[in-house]
């Protein structure tokens, strides 16, 4: 199926590893050109040596980027206009906020969730809303998680804020439909990333067991009986930021497994 994208231009956040990777790839293999921050520069430039493998010549940027600082998504947004030109399609991404209980929490800790979890959708929305609406194109996909709908125990921070952005989701989209842009929502559920891996280990060290065990009882969990790929993740998306996706927006979809047991 032809998605009706390449030679596109997307960013996507947070994609040196992880999902965030899997999501640049998967848009770089249907002929994207494709730009990705990371904090990481070790981590930034391998994954920005796979996008220029799957992607036509000239067609990876790569910045160094903390999306928790608005001077620093701001650059990453007018270079990647430079390198690459007006942007067509935005994934918003980045790592948990630290896992714990209430109690444990600190008040720095919530505002940096809010700033890393919320606010760096929210800037990079408003840096690439205003050419996208201009040329009556765009999608806007935000990858949150599962802890949208089901909120989990220690995921405090990120329960409460990816909340939020679900309900962004839905009011950006009823506000620039007429624009023709698109906003939607992705909701993974258990991915095998060095994040779920960290969670495991944390929660299996919580009750006494071995990470090995926790992981067993986790996938038992899941309808499909096993962890999702972070490929699996990034195809979704790509369907969204997409031409056959031109009828969907407001929504959010879960890759779960069949995990979340929630109808709405």
């Amino acid at each position: 199926m032809d998605l009706g994208i390449a030679g596109r231009v997307a960013m996507v956040a947070a994609a040196s590893k992880g999902i965030g990777r899997a999501v640049a790839l998967s848009l770089a293999r249907e002929g994207c050109r494709v730009s990705i921050c990371s904090r990481d520069p070790e981590a930034l430039e391998d994954a920005r040596v796979q996008l220029s493998k799957a992607s036509a010549p000239g067609g990876s940027f790569g910045f160094s980027c903390d999306v928790t600082k608005k001077e620093e998504l701001e650059a990453w947004y007018v270079e990647t206009v430079a390198a690459l030109g007006p942007v067509d399609i935005l994934v918003t991404n980045t790592g948990g906020p630290p896992a714990a209980k209430f109690e444990d929490l600190t008040e720095e800790q919530w505002r940096r969730g809010v700033d890393s979890t919320l606010l760096n959708g929210v800037r990079l929305c408003r840096l690439v809303l205003p050419e996208m609406r201009r040329r009556r194109w765009g999608r806007i996909v935000h990858l949150t998680s599962l802890a949208a709908k089901q909120p989990m125990a220690l995921l405090t921070i990120s329960s409460t804020l990816r909340a939020g952005l679900s309900a962004l989701t839905k009011t950006m989209a009823n506000e620039f439909a007429r624009d023709g842009v698109l906003v939607n929502a992705v909701l993974p559920g258990h991915v095998l990333t060095n994040r779920q891996i960290e969670l495991n280990e944390l929660r299996a060290k919580q009750e006494g067991i071995s990470p090995g065990e926790y992981a067993g009882r986790i996938q038992a969990s899941i309808p499909l009986g096993r962890y999702g790929e972070p490929r699996e993740i990034g195809e979704v998306v790509v369907f969204l930021a997409s031409e056959r996706a031109s009828y969907v927006t407001g929504a959010t979809i879960q890759v779960d497994g069949g995990l979340i047991q929630s109808t709405f």
